[in-house]
């Protein structure tokens, strides 16, 4: 079975060695094209290495074809992985420093909040230059599976200006599903859950185990559980008040919604300390300093060690590997994606990415129509909803209004900011980053202007 797979951002260690672990564990896939680029040449030399030593060791006759000529690693691809992370941690690190001078605190600032607009703001437009290479260059029906971040504003964008079928993917769902199975004390296998809402904000209204809904004995689950409980209190707060448990983590959900984080004398009520996604202010930010400054230092002994080997059992929770063997093989595929609305849950607006339960075989990626969510769920879902579609609006158009708009619109920045507060903390975030936002030259250069 041959066909080509290319990784953009492929100097990524912790998913680019992951997720092609994944790919070649299937038996089918033991003569595919693989293709990696990014613009560091010096990681995606490493992890070529890393990468290529497994395939050796595992027998295969694969030899990947690294390039820091993304056009080149496009050309005749069938899919496309798209791990970026536009500007780095230079651009990531004033998402959660200036805001913090305005009492904004994140802890990842990567999805919404001031730090998740700004990083669809670099990376929707670098992003949309992808999908220019994969229509003019790659396979005709060549499919973008997108784990960048924030993730439902670039699929959003991919699919309605870079005219590129992208399906947005992410593990929440999967590591929400394990943890409620240790917070009932039940195998995570034998809980059948169905999951809708939007990316980090999707809610399982579905959670039965042999015929019996689960849904009830969550709370009290998770209430009693000595580890959780201190762990996920605004995940058990939502769950408390809303009645159903959501996705993605305590330290993520805390800065999507608007009553957790305004107060910074009262964020310890909220927040662990154990791990950094608990809620901890600059929690993702720091552990991915910690990964970088440990990448060169650890290669030596990473590429010393024994490869990964390709098996089914060692593959990982990831989507990727298993929509491709479904579109490829006709095997069967249930998981969880982020695909354009149109109709998919009915009280949601049918142009937002949202992410919902999908089916994958030879036929393709069918989605089932999941109906309305319930009122309290849609209505979070829907504030969320409309920050994105503003900041996709100003990402593509370089339009600083509407930037500033989503920022006014975002459940925290208003919560904590008043407008004038805002349209500073904007001017701030624009210049600090003004190397990563061509599309704002003429407005950054305006605020320079106004500040001498």
């Amino acid at each position: 079975m041959a066909f080509k797979v290319t990784f953009i951002g492929a100097g990524s260690i912790g998913f680019t060695r992951k997720l092609l672990q994944d790919l070649l564990s299937v038996p089918e896939f033991n003569n595919i094209q693989v293709a990696f680029t990014d613009i560091n040449e010096n990681n995606l030399d490493m992890v070529t290495k890393l990468c290529q030593k497994d395939i050796d060791a595992n027998g295969l006759d694969i030899k990947i074809f690294a390039t820091c000529n993304r056009r080149e690693a496009i050309k005749d691809a069938d899919y496309v992985i798209n791990v970026v992370r536009i500007g780095g941690l230079e651009a990531f690190k004033p998402d959660v420093e200036i805001p913090m001078k305005y009492g904004i605190s994140q802890c990842v600032g990567d999805t919404l909040c001031a730090g998740g607009i700004m990083y669809a703001q670099r990376g929707i437009p670098a992003i949309l230059e992808f999908c220019k290479d994969i229509r003019e260059v790659a396979h005709p029906d060549c499919i973008m599976l997108n784990y960048s971040n924030p993730n439902a504003m670039i699929t959003w964008a991919c699919n309605k200006y870079g005219k590129v079928k992208t399906i947005g993917l992410c593990h929440g769902v999967q590591h929400g599903h394990e943890q409620m199975g240790e917070a009932l004390g039940i195998p995570f296998e034998e809980l059948d859950i169905i999951c809708a809402g939007i990316n980090h904000q999707t809610w399982y209204i579905q959670v039965n185990h042999n015929g019996e809904d689960m849904k009830d004995k969550l709370l009290e689950a998770y209430e009693n559980h000595p580890k959780l409980s201190q762990a996920e209190k605004v995940r058990i707060d939502m769950l408390r008040r809303f009645g159903y448990y959501s996705t993605e983590s305590n330290g993520h959900l805390s800065e999507y919604l608007p009553w957790y984080r305004k107060r910074l004398d009262e964020i310890e009520n909220w927040i662990g300390h154990e791990l950094w996604n608990q809620g901890i202010y600059a929690g993702y930010l720091n552990e991915c300093i910690r990964t970088r400054d440990s990448f060169e230092t650890d290669f030596p002994k990473w590429i010393n060690e024994p490869a990964k080997v390709y098996k089914q059992e060692n593959r990982s929770n990831e989507h990727g590997s298993y929509i491709i063997e479904g579109l490829e093989t006709g095997r069967i595929y249930r998981g969880h994606f982020n695909i354009v609305n149109n109709g998919t849950i009915t009280n949601l607006p049918d142009d937002a990415i949202v992410e919902v339960p999908g089916y994958v075989d030879a036929n393709g990626i069918n989605i089932p129509k999941v109906g309305d969510l319930p009122l309290g769920c849609a209505a979070v879902c829907n504030s969320s909803i409309s920050v994105q579609r503003l900041g996709v609006e100003a990402a593509v158009h370089g339009d600083d209004k509407l930037l500033r708009q989503a920022m006014m619109v975002d459940p925290l920045v208003g919560a904590v900011c008043n407008p004038p507060e805002i349209w500073q903390m904007v001017d701030e975030m624009l210049v600090a980053e003004e190397k990563w936002l061509p599309q704002y030259a003429q407005t950054i250069e305006q605020i320079k202007k106004n500040n001498k």
